[in-house]
């Protein structure tokens, strides 16, 4: 008995849609340590979640600024630059 043709395709779809989640991490504790000294300097105080997303960018979420404002980051992944500040 074979499975119908739309059977074998919803078997497979959860399987097509994982990988694009696959490049999202959490930073190891030496690439934390680096980016949190980045964002000190920067002029940051605390901030929330950190992670490397789609391999390209660091994301940073909550981060509040000694001017008392609150944003989500993006960090250049080599130079880790702030490279885009929204306004939270």
């Amino acid at each position: 008995m074979t499975l119908p043709r739309y059977a074998a395709a919803l078997l497979l779809l959860p399987l097509l849609s994982a990988p694009a989640f696959a490049d999202d991490r959490a930073p190891t504790a030496e690439e934390r340590t680096k980016i949190e000294a980045a964002l000190k300097s920067a002029g940051f105080q605390s901030w929330g979640e950190i992670e490397l997303d789609d391999n390209r960018a660091w994301d940073v979420d909550d981060a509040r600024h000694s001017d008392g404002k609150e944003y989500d980051l993006e960090l250049d992944k080599t130079t880790l630059a702030v490279t885009k500040r929204d306004p939270d």
